[in-house]
C-alpha cells in the first residue's frame, strides 16, 4: 500500500492555470483521509492556494484533513504545510539575484532570436518572465491568457524545444525544462523534482516505494521526468479525467 500520492499540478489535476473541479476536490478530500497529499509543481505558492487549497475548502475540507496536505511549491524548492491553522514555510531555496537576471535576459535573448517572443498578446500588467526565487519561468502568452490560446500556442512542444535549446547554448550552467502549455522553467541544475521529491522522503519519513506520483509531461525533457528516472513509480495522465478515474479506482479498493 502506497503512502503518499504526489502529483503534478497544470493538465494532472486541473485545465492549466484554473482551479481544481468540484470532483477532483472531493477525490483528494477522500484521498486525505488515507494517503500524505503532495501536489509538486513549478507554480508559485499564490497559484497552490488558487488552484487546489481554496477548492477544497469550498469542498468542506477539515482542518486535520489539511495536516496531510503538502505544498512542493516551484518544483520543490519550496515547502509549505499545514500548522497551527495557517500555512508555515518549512523551507526555501532562493536564486541569487544575479543568476535570476542572467537567466531571464537568456530567456528573452532565445525567444526574440526564434520570433517566439509575444509581448503584444500579454494583458494589462501581465508577464513573459517571473521570478519565482527559486526558479525563473517563461511563460509564452503571460498568466492571464486564455486556456484555448495556451493550449494552441504550442500543443507538439517544438517552439519550446527550439527556445531551450538555444537557452542552453547561451547559458550552459542553467537547466531549461519544459512544463505546462506554454511555459519553461529555468533552474539551477539539480533544483527540478528530483530536488523536491529527495526533500518529500525526508520530510515525509517515507520511502520511494511509499510513493505513486501523478504527472502528463513524463517524457525525456518534462518536467515530471526527473521523478521517472528516480525509479518512483508514476502513472503519466493526459489531464485530470484521467486522474480522477485513476483516483476512484484507488479508493475502490481501499
Amino acid at each position: 500500500m502506497k503512502k503518499v500520492l504526489a502529483f503534478d499540478i497544470d493538465q494532472t489535476l486541473n485545465v492549466a492555470k484554473t482551479p481544481i473541479t468540484d470532483d477532483i476536490a472531493e477525490l483528494l478530500i477522500k484521498c486525505l483521509n488515507h494517503f500524505e497529499i503532495c501536489p509538486i509543481s513549478g507554480q508559485k505558492f499564490d497559484q497552490f492556494l488558487i488552484q487546489i487549497v481554496n477548492r477544497l475548502l469550498d469542498c468542506g475540507v477539515t482542518p486535520e484533513a489539511l495536516t496531510h496536505l503538502h505544498l512542493f511549491v516551484a518544483q520543490g524548492t519550496q515547502y509549505y504545510r499545514y500548522e497551527d491553522g495557517e500555512w508555515q514555510q518549512i523551507y526555501n531555496y532562493p536564486m541569487t539575484d544575479e543568476q535570476v537576471a542572467k537567466i531571464s535576459q537568456t530567456i528573452e535573448q532565445a525567444a526574440r532570436e526564434l520570433g517566439f517572443w509575444e509581448e503584444d498578446k500579454l494583458a494589462e500588467g501581465d508577464e513573459i518572465i517571473e521570478n519565482r526565487l527559486s526558479q525563473v519561468t517563461f511563460s509564452a502568452l503571460g498568466q492571464k491568457a486564455g486556456t484555448e490560446a495556451k493550449y494552441a500556442w504550442d500543443p507538439d512542444h517544438k517552439k519550446r524545444e527550439a527556445i531551450v535549446k538555444r537557452c542552453k547554448e547561451l547559458t550552459p550552467e542553467f537547466d531549461y525544462e519544459i512544463g505546462g502549455t506554454t511555459s519553461i522553467n529555468a533552474i539551477i541544475p539539480g533544483m527540478n523534482k528530483t530536488f523536491g521529491m529527495t526533500h518529500l522522503l525526508e520530510e515525509l519519513n517515507v520511502k520511494k516505494d511509499d510513493i505513486l506520483y501523478f504527472g502528463d509531461m513524463t517524457q525525456p525533457g518534462g518536467n515530471d521526468y526527473p521523478i521517472v528516472q528516480m525509479g518512483i513509480d508514476t502513472i503519466t495522465v493526459r489531464n485530470h479525467e484521467d486522474t480522477a478515474f485513476a483516483l476512484r479506482g484507488i479508493l475502490g479498493v481501499l
